[in-house]
């Protein structure tokens, strides 16, 4: 996943309006065993950020607790901060109780508690507020919990599962392990599945020499499409963190051969120019970059070139179809899954 800073530029309460209209999930942190997610809204999936060491968490109703992991991740930089919103599990020994939700945020710095104790208040009162508990976590701690839980994905041929599940690939899979560590990106988000799927679907047509990756995060994307294309992959990410987890989960895959991790800003590095023009481009971001990036991807790309876009909610793809419809690029094919889209875009 790309850790571009989440809407830049947004006021308060422009945030908070949009909430009125927006889908209200929780952002994309997996809940401690024994608790259910409710859904993913951040886009920085899989762990909670790199070095997290606080953490925030209160019980509350279902809508509070999704407005107050929204409002966190709108507000913080989403390289340092995560946060997730889900259900207890009802306790099964006692019929007809009814369970209570979570609202979390973890922090990689000591949050300004009295900062984020007002932005819930905003969302969901100030009985909320004051029941909010700070506490530090280890690392070490968050990082076993939650790779422990963790079980295959799969999507199409392609199966992303950590160690501990590597008998669970079947023959003709496209296995891929993934040991996220402090990088962000385990396999288990609409938005990842999405684009897979779509990679499979630009194989029957096109064979591309060289693909770009923006916002590799982990690597899935460009492992994926190493194992698939047999060709080079430049994947590019801002966070260091992810930059050397991709090149190592790609070298644990076999495949760091053909992935080329590297530390940028959007498309601007001139390794990432090294590959040009770019047969198939994949960025599984957010609505806001990959809008600005339309020019940039189209310049690095063949005058018949795809492209695979994710990281939108329903109301954000109009925007970005038209951006890139201005590149010359048209729709192909759209997939919806966990209340996220990924689009595969053709031109020429």
């Amino acid at each position: 996943m790309s850790h571009f800073a989440a809407r830049p530029g947004f006021s308060m309460l422009a945030k908070i309006a949009n909430r009125a209209s927006a889908p209200n999930c929780g952002a994309g942190v997996l809940p401690p065993s024994g608790y259910a997610i409710a859904g993913v809204r951040r886009m920085l999936e899989g762990l909670p950020p790199n070095n997290a060491t606080h953490v925030m968490r209160l019980s509350c109703g279902e809508a509070a607790a999704r407005n107050i992991a929204d409002i966190i991740v709108e507000s913080f930089d989403p390289v340092t901060t995560a946060a997730s919103a889900f259900a207890e599990m009802p306790d099964l020994s006692s019929p007809g109780s009814s369970s209570g939700w979570i609202a979390e945020a973890y922090f990689g710095t000591p949050p300004d508690e009295e900062k984020v104790r007002a932005l819930i208040a905003v969302v969901a009162g100030d009985a909320a507020a004051r029941s909010a508990a700070f506490t530090t976590i280890g690392v070490r701690d968050w990082v076993a919990s939650s790779l422990a839980g963790l079980k295959p994905v799969r999507a199409g041929r392609f199966l992303i599962h950590c160690a501990h599940e590597r008998g669970s690939a079947r023959p003709n899979d496209i296995a891929i392990e993934i040991e996220a560590a402090l990088a962000f990106g385990t396999g288990h988000h609409g938005t990842t599945q999405g684009c897979l799927l779509m990679m499979e679907q630009a194989a029957r047509k096109r064979r591309p020499r060289a693909i770009l990756d923006l916002g590799t995060g982990s690597g899935i994307l460009a492992i994926a499409a190493a194992k698939l294309f047999k060709c080079t992959v430049y994947a590019g990410d801002i966070d260091p963190v992810c930059v050397a987890a991709a090149a190592a989960n790609a070298k644990l895959n076999g495949v760091a051969r053909y992935v080329r991790p590297v530390l940028a800003k959007g498309s601007a590095h001139p390794i990432l120019r090294q590959g040009t023009p770019y047969g198939l481009v994949t960025a599984n971001i957010l609505a806001e970059p990959l809008r600005d990036l339309a020019p940039s991807i189209a310049t690095l790309t063949l005058p018949a070139a795809d492209i695979i876009l994710s990281g939108l909610r329903a109301g954000e793809v109009p925007a970005v179809i038209s951006a890139y419809g201005l590149q010359g690029f048209a729709i192909a094919r759209r997939i919806d899954i966990e209340g996220w889209v990924s689009l595969l875009m053709h031109r020429g």
